[in-house]
């Protein structure tokens, strides 16, 4: 599994967006038990945070030692860092395993050999992610995808496509549900869009190919004439999921 936000840590737990309630909402109904859950590749623990507000004991993983320390002290959540390959889990062990704009960077055969080994029969797995960032302004889309496409295209890692394609094309041998439709609603200002720019690993490696950063001062003035003011403007993510029992 790749590191690539260790590096941009404190911006990420600062700028990355938050799931939604209706997420949590349908990953309760369908879990039987709710004594432990398992938030692998924890990042910041934003989901972690969720499910201890209804799971007795919550594990929740990461290899970066640097997003571990950004994630909010929780007395049921317990924080540690672990490979989703190779976790120290015992078998049968959790009642919910959720991976959260992850699953992209493991190797899930492996990752799949461990799943079927601490999840529980009936147990419930979630891989759930989310796409590019959206505006009600056309203008403000094009941008968007000018620096995502144009700019750091060749820049993604390969992995980045899964992403794009929802999981569509991964394998999933568990007794897949139907997951629904939903978004990430916020409202952001200018600052905040700059901001998440600045988590994205693209942009992390353009810089340390080029020795500069593409969203330079004429990416800023394209912005500002785009956005003119200060006002914060709605900002919506489509999110997807893979999902099933054991």
């Amino acid at each position: 599994m790749k590191d690539n936000f260790s590096k941009q840590s404190n911006e990420y737990a600062r700028f990355r967006p938050l799931y939604p309630d209706e997420l949590y909402q349908y990953i309760f109904q369908q879990v039987n038990n709710f004594d432990r859950a398992w938030d692998c590749a924890t990042g910041n623990g934003q989901i972690a945070q969720k499910l201890a507000e209804r799971f007795i004991e919550v594990e929740a993983t990461d290899i970066s030692e640097n997003q571990l320390n950004n994630a909010k002290a929780v007395s049921n959540i317990c924080y540690s860092r672990q490979s989703a390959e190779n976790p120290e889990f015992p078998e049968n062990y959790f009642d919910l395993i959720v991976v959260g704009q992850a699953a992209h960077w493991f190797d899930l055969d492996r990752f799949y050999t461990q799943v079927n080994r601490v999840l529980r029969p009936g147990g419930f797995l979630l891989l759930t992610g989310y796409t590019l960032v959206e505006f009600e302004e056309p203008e403000l889309n094009s941008l968007v995808h000018y620096l995502y496409e144009t700019i750091l295209g060749n820049y993604w890692d390969p992995e980045r496509r899964i992403v794009e394609q929802e999981y569509r094309n991964i394998p999933f041998p568990f007794q897949e549900s139907t997951f629904p439709r939903m978004y990430m609603r916020s409202e952001w200002t200018r600052e905040q869009l700059l901001g998440f720019f600045s988590t994205w690993s693209a942009l992390q490696h353009y810089i340390q190919d080029n020795g500069e950063n593409p969203v330079d001062s004429s990416f800023v003035s394209r912005l500002h004439k785009a956005w003119p003011d200060q006002n914060p403007k709605p900002v919506r993510f489509p999110v997807f999921g893979r999902a099933g029992k054991k």
